[in-house]
Parts: structure tokens; sequence; C-alpha cells
């Protein structure tokens, strides 16, 4: 049985969004990181925003199924003014999330700062200067269309450098982890008390 410092692990990262999703997989050995794919999903052709939830969803069920990660890690809303978009980006990071939770992947999530913190050393730093130190640490030149890829490839590389540091330790808030729907259940029992109750 290898060491929990040289166990392989696959950690898929998202970006959620209602335009676009980004996305990123990397592949953990011990400390040694290895870009395995990044991307978008781009649903600026949906006017219905269900339907962009419903794509939201069979995507991440399907980078799943296609490369059966250890574990998801997402970025959260950040607080903004604009309730609706906070709306909005919640109901996208939790298709993600049911989508995972769906086929049985730890969940953790990250708040913006957090990432741009672990990434660059500055929690205040540009998508684009996450992009950079990105793609000098896995050692890629593509650029991808959209941002948004190397901020789903981010949210991944963070929760790699997690286990580096402490197994995960991190302070209160910028970091939550679901292990299923009862751990879910359980530290969010105000959010689905009503779920199955007739009103």
């Amino acid at each position: 049985m290898q060491s929990i410092n040289t166990q392989e692990r696959i950690i898929l990262g998202i970006d959620p969004g209602t335009a676009v999703m980004g996305y990123g997989l990397v592949k953990q050995t011990g400390s040694k990181l290895e870009l395995i794919s990044l991307g978008v999903v781009k649903m600026g052709n949906l006017d219905d925003h269900m339907l962009k939830l419903q794509r939201i969803f069979e995507k991440t069920v399907a980078l799943i199924d296609n490369y059966h990660p250890d574990c998801l890690a997402i970025e959260a809303p950040f607080y903004g003014k604009n309730i609706q978009v906070m709306l909005k980006l919640g109901r996208a990071q939790g298709m993600a999330m049911a989508a995972a939770l769906s086929r049985n992947v730890d969940i953790t999530e990250y708040a913006p700062r957090k990432i741009k913190q672990s990434i660059t050393g500055n929690g205040n730093a540009t998508k684009e200067q996450v992009a950079g130190m990105i793609q000098r640490l896995l050692n890629f030149t593509e650029t991808p269309d959209f941002l948004d890829a190397t901020d789903g490839l981010a949210v991944a590389v963070c929760h790699a450098f997690q286990r580096n540091v402490g197994g995960g330790s991190s302070s209160s808030g910028s970091k939550k982890s679901y292990s299923g729907w009862g751990t879910f259940v359980k530290d969010n029992a105000t959010r689905v008390s009503g779920v199955g109750k007739k009103k």
C-alpha cells in the first residue's frame, strides 16, 4: 500500500458560472502535479436559466464519468452587491456539487481569496496573474479560450496544495468539505429542512 505522500489522486476543479463554467483536472502524486485537462462549458446560447443548470449538471457528471476524479474542488460564490448574480452563481455551484454527490465524489469548497492566496501568494491577485502562475506551475503554454478554464484549474491546484501543507487544514470559512449527502444535509439542515414536505 502506498503512503499518503505518494498516493495518486485525480482532482477535478470547477469555477462555476451560468454563462461559462471553467474546469481543470490534475493528477497529484505526492508533491508532483500533472495537468490532465482544462476547458470551459459555454452556455451563452441558452436563454433558459434551467437549461443552463441542466447543462452544468450533465457536463459535470460527464467529466466525472470520463476522468474518474477522487475529489471535486469548487469555488464558492463570492459575496457581491448584486443578489440576483449571487443567486445564479449559487445555483450553478449547487448543480456541480449535486452532480459530484450523485457519483459519491468528495467535495471541498474554497473561497476565491483562499484560491488566489494559495496559487499566487496574493489574495487579491487578478485572473491573469492566477493564469500565469498556473501555467508556470503545470508547465503548459496553451492559452485557453477563457480565463475561466485556468480559474477552474486553480481550484484543483489549490486543493492539491492543502494536503502538502498539513492535510487540508485552513482558516475557518475558507474551506468546507462534504463526503456525501449525509454530511451535506447535516451541515445545511436549515437549507434542506423543507425538502419533501407539503406546503
